[in-house]
């Protein structure tokens, strides 16, 4: 958790540093005030990338060389983030320069939660692998090993039939993606699986309607069912090499929850779909927590009054009050302000990218 952030420079954001609060942060403010630069910012640091430009360069505030990025944790870990034009990106952590993003994976659990989240069923398998092996890698510390060396394995086959080497050359990759991605697939259904008992209750509780439903995981591991991933590889061979890759594996991988064995993309609305992906993230946060006792994850929430109604709105801050996650929630909506009611909470007006923290200006210049 976040226990002080200090930006410069950032969009249109010249220089603000503020102290969240343990529990709910609310930013609220009109359309590109800069509340979603708050958790861009918060991103780049747990992250080391953006959800919003590929290119760094295009943060920086106009007329400046370089954007930086501060933020201490509740433990006092420092973690800092500097691009400059020149020189690129730098960050450190507790002092000392980053080896590897995956550090900082480790140091800040987050998770992101877009004003166009529904987009979770519409954006296909590889943003829905991405979610849930962003719960293995937090619960089984293995997992990154196998991953990425998965990865570095699958490279190397597909650059070999890409150049069309020998069948020989192409099939010494195939045990490393047989070693790797079984272990690969039975850690994701092992965590699928726990994750389901979570997420019943946690969605029934914010969409009340669909309390008296069966929830069950589908899911495809890449490959044909009914056959073991040697068989697959070597069947699938003249075709990878006419493909120039490889098409089966746990990188092709797709999984969802469905309700009483039916798509919830063709049972929900945009605002219950919303409640669904919020309610799959909240399950894992709790997962992280009751299996590795981590309370010191991030959660943001941008455009939290979007597709919902009053009711849903104050269902979701009940629930998020219940969970063990520091949270940054954005909104236009200012009656929301009305549910922050305790010591653990937080206000926040943005405006022109200045930040008032309730009737109390934030330490800010512009």
């Amino acid at each position: 958790m976040l226990s002080h952030l200090t930006l410069s420079n950032f969009r249109n954001i010249n220089q603000v540093s503020l102290s969240p609060s343990v529990g709910i942060n609310l930013f609220i403010g009109e359309n590109g005030s800069g509340k979603t630069s708050i958790l861009e910012a918060i991103h780049l640091l747990a992250m080391g990338r953006s959800f919003r430009s590929r290119n760094l360069k295009n943060i920086i505030q106009f007329e400046h060389a370089q954007f930086t990025v501060f933020a201490r944790s509740s433990e006092m870990t420092p973690v800092g983030l500097l691009f400059d034009t020149n020189t690129g990106l730098q960050i450190r952590l507790n002092n000392a320069p980053l080896k590897k993003l995956s550090d900082l994976a480790v140091n800040t659990p987050l998770q992101y939660i877009s004003a166009n989240c529904h987009q979770f069923f519409e954006l296909g398998p590889k943003f829905r692998r991405r979610m849930i092996d962003w719960g293995v890698f937090h619960v089984e510390h293995k997992f990154n090993y196998h991953w990425q060396t998965y990865k570095k394995a699958l490279i190397q086959k597909n650059a070999a039939l890409k150049n069309k080497k020998s069948k020989a050359e192409i099939e010494l990759w195939d045990q490393y993606l047989v070693k790797h991605g079984d272990q690969i697939t039975d850690l994701r259904t092992t965590y699928l699986n726990r994750l389901i008992d979570i997420f019943k209750p946690i969605f029934s509780k914010i969409c009340p309607t669909f309390d008296q439903c069966e929830f069950t995981i589908r899911y495809s591991k890449g490959w044909n069912k009914d056959k073991s991933l040697p068989e697959t590889l070597a069947e699938n061979y003249e075709r990878d090499r006419i493909l120039g890759y490889s098409r089966a594996g746990p990188h092709s991988a797709d999984w969802m929850v469905r309700i009483n064995n039916d798509s919830p993309e063709e049972m929900l609305s945009r605002g219950q779909q919303k409640l669904f992906y919020l309610s799959l993230c909240l399950s894992q946060i709790t997962l992280l927590m009751e299996i590795k006792g981590v309370k010191n994850t991030i959660l943001l929430l941008d455009d939290l009054s979007s597709e919902l109604d009053w009711q849903h709105q104050k269902t979701v801050m009940e629930t998020l009050r219940s969970l063990p996650v520091q949270t940054f929630i954005t909104s236009t909506n200012t009656e929301l302000a009305r549910l922050i009611s305790n010591e653990k909470e937080k206000v926040f007006h943005v405006k022109h990218g200045e930040i008032r923290e309730d009737n109390e200006t934030v330490n800010t210049s512009i």
